[in-house]
């Protein structure tokens, strides 16, 4: 599900079984990203699907990359895999206005 800025925030705050997850490259997590975040890069291919196999399922995944396309693709692919819960960040990182951890 693809939220806006706003309600990806604002949901995720509320949360309490939230999982943040950024699906972006380590170059581009090195110019920051969102406190408590995970990184699996999902242009690892094989490696994203081994690394989703780690996640806890029952968890509510907020999903982001740079602009939202990669992040979108992550969250089918996830429900494909059997995640029900995930949140798609409309936008991306660099719209981001919320904290960032550099």
């Amino acid at each position: 599900m693809d939220l806006s800025q706003e309600e990806w925030a604002e949901q995720m705050a509320n949360d309490s079984n939230a999982f943040i997850l950024d699906v972006r490259t380590p170059d581009e997590v090195e110019e920051g990203y969102i406190p408590g975040a995970k990184n699996i890069d999902i242009y690892l291919g094989q490696g994203f699907l081994d690394g989703l196999e780690e996640l806890d399922k029952s968890k509510n995944y907020y999903v982001y990359c740079r602009s939202g396309n990669r992040s979108g693709q992550a969250c089918a692919i996830m429900n494909s895999v059997g995640f029900e819960n995930t949140y798609n960040l409309e936008g991306g990182f660099m719209n981001w206005e919320g904290e960032i951890t550099e």
